[in-house]
């Protein structure tokens, strides 16, 4: 007997024509016929017509099913069909009635395509969610369309389980492949004992059991949902379902093969999902298709189907997708995406005219910057050479006509460009208007941008350290954590304990955080890896399909934190061809004046990711200003042909150090031993490493100073190295050259510290190693974050290490004013309790006497007016409100002054010499006269005059000097000299 045939799918209501359909009633729905004689009729059917949060039953039965999760925008009308896309987001609970457990026969067809490989259910029959193997989980049978475990990798799992004593009681389906390009009907059938799974309509696998449906089929509530898994912990489903029928009978094979949904009808929905799919997919990074200015974006495949492309005008459009800049006038070319099945699905793009106006349209500089400048010298639309000239050279840097780039490292994509001299703090902000001269195609354009350099921020010495990890597979979330002083080994957690930062964009997941101050020292930036293994994302898909993209933060305080780049999405600065973007970690480049952003990642030999060869996970680089805009593409930073990650910087004198992980299983060349840490250096930042050499030269690549550091210590595998400075005062800081290396032992609690120096680092050699010295020892375990995860470690100065505590913004700190009088002059001087920066005014009063003066160096002088007897300084602040404002008085002190007059007179032919003083001041004096013929003290009042006389003896006098020195009757000093003059007597 044939099969029968399938009638055609009818069009699916849109959602306001189903919501007036069941304004009436739902069951005004006629019951659908049978396919044909011998199918029969389902319990259920979803062809995803829906309204609102209802899945509406096609059937006629009135078996709705409740959407959790979805909006409108998650259903997409092909045409002839509907699609519920999943996409980690939602399920829907299946009413009761669509199976019974009167006895052990069912069906449920249901047709999928996904590409996502995860720990995820399709559909399931049973309800309960809870943990394996407890009671908590419900009984239940289930199909996973792509499985991310390793025995079922991408192949479809699954099974039945009804617990047993102290079993889980699960039986699986031996593993019978994976789903067939574009859309693939997956049938379960039950028939007694036995399970069988049928992919588009052949068997792929079957199994035998002793489990009873009774056993499964809930007495209430849900029946099991579509969607959604009863394992705690797994994802929601991903992936795009068209079709689901339920039966509470056992389908022959026959009726399988007749009941599915046709291959020509599966081809279709493929094809108008894979058009809508592939439109966002191949403009790459232009808005449009009606004005294309980057290259296009040409998927080797799309939903599991394998397409190739052709342009109709390759030399405007490559089969590639390269576009063209060197059209002179907007041309349109049409490309061609043909699936391995099916028809050809053409796009028109229009290709725009080459243009510097555009490459100058493109450019985007903060109006007010803290960093220096990404003064771009090529355009980023259409490539025009673009120079820099600056207002003031001095506050920031115009392009150099004469750069000429390195011969180790990375070129200065700036050209020598956009580096600022900041003011000092207290100073305030200065101008510059910076002037882009872009030139293509014999055109030279210019625009001019103003930018407003912020003074030095407000800086205090370090007083304690922060942290920030994530914890476990299963918890991919950013928390922080703060010491109690500036003890390194005393971090509590800070927030409660609650995350400071929660994904809600691109994977969901946060991993590997860290945390670089910037090179001025007056904010952090944080950098994550965008992967969630926690919503079912396989180790092998998170390697060969993960994110291009880091997710980027900054904060002044450790306590808010927002993105660099103002959108709640990551910044993708990865390739196409790369596999994932691991554990980005950033630090300060001498050379470049910018920062380097470096990561592991996979590279295939292009965007389809199909080799299977050269999967090693290697370092890539690139460099950022403003952790906003990024170099792109990746440089290859480390490429020795064997699998590293997890790279941490710090710099020692002239060289960097790099602690790094061997990611193979075992040795790699001089590297010892697997899953350990190895130390290098080397004068360039951004030098390339193509092989481990102990020998290499430090001056032109990277040289292995150490290997196997950690595991022969911890006795565990480690990776995520960090590295941190410890700050002066800290107790574990004897030598003042202290520093903490820190590995993250993954498989046995986290973070494990060593306590070494600067010195002992840079020492490091193949014939003294420092993981073999004595002083190399693991501290014990405690003082650390609890169960941190690959993380990061920071100084902070006291006023964020308290906002870190309080959880609060930093608040202002106290300071003092001390006031010195000396005679006239006061002066002013103030101080912050963190020992830190302070700027602003102090202000001088004295009854209707007022003199406000700037603090330089924390010192403020003011010239006190004759008849002011007390002095108040205040200082006034500055306008950032860091440090809080205080007061000190004083009486003035009276200036001591005699002036002295000295003359000859003769007497009886003899000289003798005279010497008049004169209290000028407003105090009493003790004076002292001391001449070449004896020496005189005196009482002198306030504007007194009195004469001493010296007898000389002497007819001829010759010149000479007096010398006074006078004591005030409130402790001020005076001391002068007077000229003696000669004289001639007889």
């Amino acid at each position: 007997m044939s099969a029968p045939t399938r009638p055609p799918r009818r069009r699916r209501l849109t959602a306001a024509g189903i919501i007036g359909a069941l304004a009436a009633s739902v069951c005004a729905f006629s019951p659908a016929p049978a396919f044909a004689a011998d199918v029969p009729s389902p319990t259920a059917h979803y062809d995803m017509s829906h309204a609102g949060t209802t899945l509406l039953d096609v059937s006629g039965n009135g078996r709705n099913a409740t959407l959790t999760g979805f909006t409108d925008a998650s259903f997409v009308d092909t045409g002839d069909d509907a699609v519920l896309r999943f996409k980690n987001d939602g399920y829907a609970a299946l009413p009761q009635g669509l199976v019974t457990g009167a006895d052990n026969d069912f069906t449920v067809e249901y047709t999928v395509a996904t590409q996502t490989a995860a720990n995820q259910f399709g559909w399931v029959l049973g309800n309960g969610v809870g943990a394996w193997n407890t009671t908590a989980l419900g009984n239940h049978v289930f199909v996973n369309p792509r499985s991310g475990e390793s025995a079922y990798s991408n192949q479809v799992l699954s099974g039945i389980r009804v617990k047993t004593g102290t079993s889980n009681g699960e039986v699986r389906l031996p593993a019978g492949g994976g789903l067939n390009p574009g859309f693939t009907t997956l049938t379960m059938v039950g028939s007694g004992n036995a399970l069988t799974l049928y992919r588009d309509g052949q068997i792929i696998s079957t199994v035998t059991h002793t489990y009873n449906l009774s056993s499964i089929v809930p007495a209430s509530g849900a029946l099991g949902y579509l969607g959604r898994s009863l394992y705690a912990g797994d994802a929601l489903f991903t992936g795009d379902v068209t079709d689901v029928r339920f039966w509470d009978s056992s389908l022959t094979a026959e009726q399988v093969s007749a009941s599915m949904p046709t291959a020509v009808q599966k081809s279709a929905t493929t094809q108008a999902l894979l058009r809508g799919d592939l439109l966002p997919i191949v403009k790459g990074a232009n808005a449009s298709l009606d004005s294309v200015r980057s290259n296009l974006t040409f998927p080797a495949s799309s939903n599991g189907v394998a397409l190739t492309w052709s342009s109709s005008d390759t030399a405007v459009v490559s089969n590639t997708g390269v576009v063209s800049r060197a059209v002179t006038t907007d041309t349109t070319v049409t490309i061609t995406a043909t699936p391995a099945s099916g028809a050809p699905i053409s796009f028109t793009v229009t290709v725009a005219a080459a243009s510097a106006s555009a490459d100058l349209d493109a450019i985007s500089l903060s109006s007010r910057t803290t960093e220096n400048l990404p003064l771009i010298t090529k355009g980023s639309v259409d490539g025009s050479a673009i120079t820099w000239t600056s207002s003031d050279d001095a506050l920031v840097t115009p392009t150099e006509a004469g750069y000429v780039a390195p011969t180790v490292g990375t070129a200065d994509p700036y050209r020598g460009g956009g580096i600022v001299e900041r003011p000092a703090y207290g100073s305030g902000d200065r101008t510059a208007t910076l002037t882009a001269h872009a030139s293509l195609n014999g055109t030279t354009l210019s625009r001019a941008f103003t930018v407003t350099v912020a003074e030095h921020a407000r800086t205090a010495p370090d007083a304690g350290y922060a942290s920030a990890y994530f914890k476990s597979d299963s918890d991919e979330k950013i928390y922080q954590a703060a010491t109690s002083g500036n003890d390194f080994f005393t971090f509590s957690p800070v927030n409660g304990g609650n995350a400071v930062i929660t994904s809600t964009a691109d994977t969901k997941g946060l991993r590997d955080p860290y945390i670089l101050r910037s090179h001025d020292g007056d904010k952090y930036y944080m950098v994550a890896t965008d992967l969630c293994i926690g919503c079912g994302t396989g180790w092998g898909p998170a390697q060969s399909a993960g994110s291009l993209k880091i997710e980027v933060w900054e904060s002044t305080d450790m306590v808010n934190w927002s993105r660099t780049n103002g959108e709640n999405t990551g910044i993708t600065i990865n390739q196409p061809e790369a596999g994932m973007t691991w554990a980005p970690e950033a630090y300060w480049d001498d050379a470049l004046q910018s920062y380097v952003v470096f990561f592991a990642s996979r590279k295939y030999s292009d965007a389809s990711h199909t080799n299977s060869d050269n999967l090693y996970a290697r370092m890539f680089a690139v460099t950022t200003r403003d952790f906003k805009t990024f170099t792109y593409p990746p440089t290859t930073w480390q490429d020795t042909g064997y699998a590293r990650i997890d790279s941490t910087v710090t710099k020692i004198g002239d060289y960097y150090y790099r602690f790094t992980k061997n990611e193979e299983s075992g040795a790699a060349g001089p590297l010892e031993a697997g899953k350990d840490i190895f130390l290098e250096r080397s004068k360039v930042l951004t030098a390339p490493t193509t092989s481990s050499s102990w020998s290499a030269d430090p001056s032109q690549t990277w040289q292995l100073t150490d290997t196997h550091m950690t595991s022969l210590e911890t006795g565990q595998a480690g990776e995520g190295p960090e590295i941190i400075k410890l700050n002066a005062g800290d107790p574990n800081n004897t030598a003042g050259d202290g520093y903490v290396f820190l590995v993250d032992n993954y498989g046995a609690g986290g973070y494990r510290a060593f306590v070494t120096t600067g010195d002992e680092i840079a020492s490091s050699s193949q014939a003294n190693r420092l993981s073999q010295r004595s002083s190399w020892n693991v501290r014990p375990a405690g003082g650390l974050p609890a169960s941190p995860r690959h993380g990061a470690f920071v100084s902070v100065p006291q006023t964020v290490l308290t906002a870190m505590k309080n959880w609060t913004s930093i608040a202002a700190v106290a300071s003092t004013t001390t006031l010195e009088v000396t005679g006239r002059d006061a002066t002013a001087s103030v101080t912050a309790t963190d020992g830190g920066d302070v700027a602003g005014t102090v202000t001088f009063t004295g009854g209707a006497w007022t003199s406000t003066v700037a603090l330089v160096d924390g010192k403020a002088t003011a010239s006190i007016p004759a008849g002011v007897t007390s002095v108040t300084a205040t200082y006034d602040g500055y306008r950032d409100n860091l440090v809080t404002t205080s007061a000190s008085s004083a009486a003035p002190v009276e200036a001591l002054t005699v002036n002295t007059v000295a003359a000859v007179r003769c007497v009886a032919g003899k000289g003798q010499v005279l010497v008049t003083l004169s209290n000028t001041s407003t105090v009493a004096a003790t004076v002292t006269v001391t001449t070449p013929y004896g020496s005189k003290q005196v009482a002198l009042a306030a504007g007194a005059t009195t004469t001493a006389a010296f007898a000389t003896r002497l007819a001829s006098v010759p010149a000479g000097t007096a010398t006074v020195t006078a004591t005030g009757a409130t402790g001020q000093s005076y001391a002068g000299t007077a000229a003696i003059p000669a004289g001639l007597c007889g």
